[in-house]
C-alpha cells in the first residue's frame, strides 16, 4: 500500500518563509532602537569637572574641614549644557553649595581662586569673578 501524497496547498514552501522575513527585520530594527534609547538614556546626564582647587591649610575655617571647589560642567539628553561651582567639605564634589555660572563665562575656564576666612572668590578667563562667603559652603552645606 502507498501512502497518500498530500494535498497540493497552491503555496510555495519558499514562500511562507519569505513570508516571515518581514517581522523578523520589524523585530531586529526594534531591537536595535530599544538599544540605542536605553544606552543613550543611562549615559547622559552626565557631568565632567573642568576644574578642581581645595583651599590652603593655611585658611583654618570654623568647622576644621578642608574644603573643595570645582567647576562641574552637565550635559542633558536634550543636548543642553550647564555649568557650575561647587564648594564644600567633599573631595568628590558630591555634594556642597552650588553656584550657577553662565556657560559662555565658564567655558574659557577658571584662572584663579584666592580663598581667605571670609569666603572663596573664583576669576574666570574672561575677567568675570564669583565671590562665596564661607557661611554658605561650612558645616556640610
Amino acid at each position: 500500500m502507498s501512502t497518500p501524497e498530500p494535498a497540493p496547498t497552491g503555496r510555495d514552501p519558499r514562500t511562507r518563509r519569505a513570508g516571515r522575513t518581514g517581522p523578523v527585520l520589524f523585530g531586529v530594527g526594534v531591537g536595535i532602537l530599544l538599544t540605542v534609547v536605553c544606552t543613550a538614556v543611562l549615559w547622559w546626564p552626565r557631568s565632567e569637572v573642568t576644574f578642581r582647587n581645595s583651599a590652603p591649610a593655611s585658611v583654618a575655617y570654623e568647622d576644621e574641614s578642608a574644603h573643595h571647589l570645582g567647576l562641574v560642567h552637565e550635559h542633558t539628553l536634550s543636548g543642553r549644557s550647564s555649568y557650575r561651582l561647587v564648594i564644600g567639605r567633599d573631595p568628590g564634589l558630591s555634594y556642597g553649595h552650588w553656584v550657577g555660572v553662565d556657560s559662555t563665562t565658564a567655558a574659557e575656564g577658571v584662572e584663579a581662586t584666592t580663598w581667605t576666612a571670609d569666603g572663596v572668590r573664583v576669576r574666570f578667563a574672561t575677567g568675570h569673578e564669583v565671590f562665596v562667603p564661607a557661611r554658605y559652603f561650612l558645616h556640610g552645606r
